[in-house]
């Protein structure tokens, strides 16, 4: 038994049943992990109240593609092609081999460092997302017993599975996308996630369960997605697969299987309740729509990573306008919910043509609501008595949130990820003061920064010709002095004495 904690502040978000709705000097009282009241004036006994004074008290956000790695889509910004730059595999270093980035250590690091990240943003519930173009071949069960021990550690709360494929895209020489295939390679990937989900689902007191995490659409052969689809009904797990995000896979599934993404899903019975669909953004028009919302599939909306390249979903509103359920996913650094509500806002209406479709109160349920029936359950994303205690303290009045009119609104027009002071996950205590316990932000920056550059060595490797790797990348102003091949990128924070 644990104690029992009570939570006060100027505002509280509360849930009646149906919605969010909002407390003015509210309380939360939980206890063994379970929130016991919401509301104002508790009439029972408290071993602790905790007073975070001008701050809004609310459910931990849901992420469902949440960053797990060292994020290498940031190296593409304003680096020309991928497949020039290095981050697409070219033929070359297929025919050579395909190797690890990083050791085992090195790649349970980069999961440290990412979970904290998205503690210290206010998420507390993460389905994770790693980049297969670092990895000689997808994820590995030894590797997920280490990510479910972290998780366990931290106290987040995590969907789990090491991310298998059977085929991977690749440029020719001319630049055009490609497959190779290894279905055996695949179906093997199959298996460690079903074993991994045997021996790992509801560990470290249920804060772990399992996910089948299938690559992306176009790197599955239909036998091992006809398989994963009869593992996740005789698991009933939930299965993660990424699909409608570029138009080379919507052309290559048509091309392929005389199909459209989600006919072809629908077909091999991926269309359910049980699915969860990053990105959703090429779709095939209104019956692609239709079957999603008749399938009941959720679709994970990332609204960052795409708007970099200029692209966007069509839109938030008009798809929960027919019904379909939208959660959210960051995706990408920084692992800022917040950033992905006003970002994803302003694109809705600037695709909506209008400011009437969607609302601020429509994103932030989907990070919340969205992702809670995505996985369902329906006892996260809310805040109200028999939840599980999942809860987050975001300052109010901060300089740079303006003045103050109204705490949501402030929040997403106008706050950030690190005003998030507080986190709370089965009602365990895992950021105090904006600190997540146990963590030395600093020397994780240290460790971060040195095997960033490493991933950054590994692009002349996977580029044509092995040119020398920091001509693969480009300062967004260019230097006025020649710079040393061989310094260390960290140098250049460094001040100079004379």
């Amino acid at each position: 038994m644990t104690a029992r904690i009570g939570l006060k502040a100027s505002f509280v978000v509360g849930f009646d049943g149906h919605q969010h709705v909002l407390w003015r000097h509210g309380e939360v009282v939980f206890e063994d992990g379970k929130i016991l009241f919401v509301g104002r004036g508790f009439p029972g006994e408290v071993s602790q109240w905790i007073d975070y004074g001008h701050a809004l008290i609310g459910p931990g956000f849901i992420d469902l593609d949440a960053l797990g790695d060292l994020d290498s889509t940031v190296l593409t910004l304003d680096n020309g092609a991928e497949w020039k730059m290095g981050r697409t595999w070219s033929a070359d270093y297929l025919r050579a081999g395909p190797q690890e980035c990083y050791s085992a250590e090195e790649e349970l690091f980069k999961y440290r460092y990412a979970f904290t990240q998205l503690i210290r943003n206010g998420i507390t519930t993460a389905m994770p997302i790693t980049s297969m173009y670092y990895r000689r071949w997808a994820e590995h069960y030894d590797e997920f017993a280490g990510v479910a021990a972290l998780s366990g550690e931290l106290g987040l709360r995590t969907y789990l599975g090491p991310c298998y494929m059977s085929g991977m895209t690749y440029a020719r020489e001319d630049g055009s996308p490609t497959q190779h295939w290894d279905e055996a390679a695949g179906l093997a990937g199959l298996d460690a996630a079903v074993r991994f989900f045997a021996d790992f689902d509801g560990a470290h007191g249920g804060l772990v369960r399992g996910a089948l995490l299938p690559d992306r659409i176009e790197t599955c052969t239909p036998a091992l997605l006809e398989r994963s689809a009869a593992m996740q009904r005789e698991l009933n797990a939930p299965l993660r697969l990424h699909c409608c995000q570029s138009h080379y896979e919507v052309d290559l599934v048509q091309r392929l299987y005389g199909l459209s993404s989600l006919q072809w899903l629908d077909r091999l019975g991926l269309l359910n309740p049980r699915s969860v669909l990053p990105h959703g953004i090429h779709t095939n028009g209104e019956d692609d729509l239709q079957r999603l919302r008749d399938g009941g599939a959720s679709l994970v909306h990332c609204p960052v990573v795409f708007a970099r390249d200029g692209d966007a979903l069509d839109s938030f509103g008009s798809h929960r306008a027919r019904g379909i359920n939208i959660a959210m996913g960051t995706d990408t650094f920084p692992a800022d919910m917040l950033d992905q509500l006003r970002q994803g806002l302003n694109i809705a209406r600037v695709k909506e043509g209008s400011a009437e479709r969607t609302r601020i109160l429509d994103l932030y349920n989907a990070a919340t609501l969205g992702g809670a029936q995505a996985l369902g359950r329906d006892d996260l994303g809310r805040l109200a008595a028999g939840a599980r205690a999942d809860i987050t303290v975001f300052r109010l009045g901060a300089f740079h949130q303006g003045p103050f009119f109204d705490p949501l609104k402030n929040l997403v027009t106008a706050g950030r990820g690190d005003d998030c002071i507080a986190s709370y996950i089965d009602g365990r205590c895992v950021m105090q003061g904006g600190q997540v316990l146990g963590v030395d932000y600093a020397a994780l920056q240290r460790q971060a920064d040195a095997l960033f550059e490493k991933q950054m060595w590994h692009h002349s490797d996977r580029a044509f010709g092995n040119p020398p790797w920091r001509t693969l990348f480009h300062s967004a102003i260019p230097f006025a002095d020649a710079y040393s091949a061989e310094a260390p990128l960290q140098d250049a924070r460094a001040p100079t004495s004379h």
